[in-house]
């Protein structure tokens, strides 16, 4: 996979590159990334990216030009290599970020994030260059560089071989549209806590269900949204019933 990631930062992308699951899939040549910083484009004197906004207000826009130029650069690259990527800006206005749209973003050969900064981006580049925006939640931060990370950690744990084991990604949460069960490791009993004794039985099958089950019951917990958005099979209708009755057993 080929990535582009276009940002007046770029050493904070280190974190990604550079360490845990993303940075020994870079070693493994599952993705490239190429940086590139905006002012590069400038053509002052003073490399300037961003001015004041027209009609007042508090704040900078990043200017459409030298963004425009980046894209430019960034789309020719992959062309080089027979991709048409699209664009994304991160940004609190997009889409919110979902399982599914990390899963198709994943299946692209390419991409050029746009990791934006100040206020915003001058709307003109955004309706010309930019295919897609895409919000990591409800919240502002200072810059697009930790969305475009979260973003792209998410995709590359999807890429195969990124992860140690080939299930690991399958039973992450979401994956299903449920939460992901609890985890458990030695030793056998901690603070008075002691590991369900359906984990030590060995038997695969009871396993599977009490997973299934606590992932039932974590989501109509936590995110009931999650489980109101997908029917239930006659199965785990059954494992959230008998859950439901041991609750109130207890």
């Amino acid at each position: 996979m080929q990535i582009e990631v276009i940002s007046l930062f770029p050493e904070m992308f280190a974190a990604l590159s550079d360490h845990g699951v993303t940075g020994r899939a870079k070693q493994r040549g599952l993705y490239q990334l190429t940086l590139t910083n905006p002012r590069q484009y400038t053509q002052d004197v003073h490399q300037s990216v961003d001015d004041r906004p027209y009609g007042g207000g508090p704040g900078m826009v990043m200017l459409a030009e030298p963004l425009s130029r980046a894209i430019a650069d960034c789309k020719a690259r992959l062309q080089l290599h027979g991709v048409t990527p699209k664009v994304i800006h991160l940004s609190p206005r997009g889409t919110p970020l979902t399982h599914e749209k990390v899963l198709a973003l994943s299946a692209l050969p390419g991409l050029v994030l746009l990791a934006s900064r100040y206020e915003g981006v001058d709307q003109r580049l955004l309706d010309t260059q930019v295919d897609e925006e895409i919000s990591i939640g409800d919240y502002v931060l200072s810059g697009g560089e930790l969305p475009a990370m979260v973003l792209l950690d998410a995709m590359i744990r999807q890429l195969p071989g990124a992860l140690g084991d080939a299930d690991s990604a399958q039973e992450d949460s979401f994956v299903n549209g449920l939460l992901d069960y609890p985890h458990y490791t030695r030793p056998e009993e901690f603070a008075g806590l002691k590991v369900p004794e359906v984990l030590l039985s060995g038997h695969h099958e009871k396993i599977r269900q009490w997973r299934l089950q606590q992932s039932l019951w974590l989501t109509r917990a936590k995110r009931p949204d999650l489980l109101a958005a997908r029917p239930l099979t006659k199965e785990e209708a059954r494992l959230l019933q008998d859950a439901t009755l041991q609750q109130r057993d207890v």
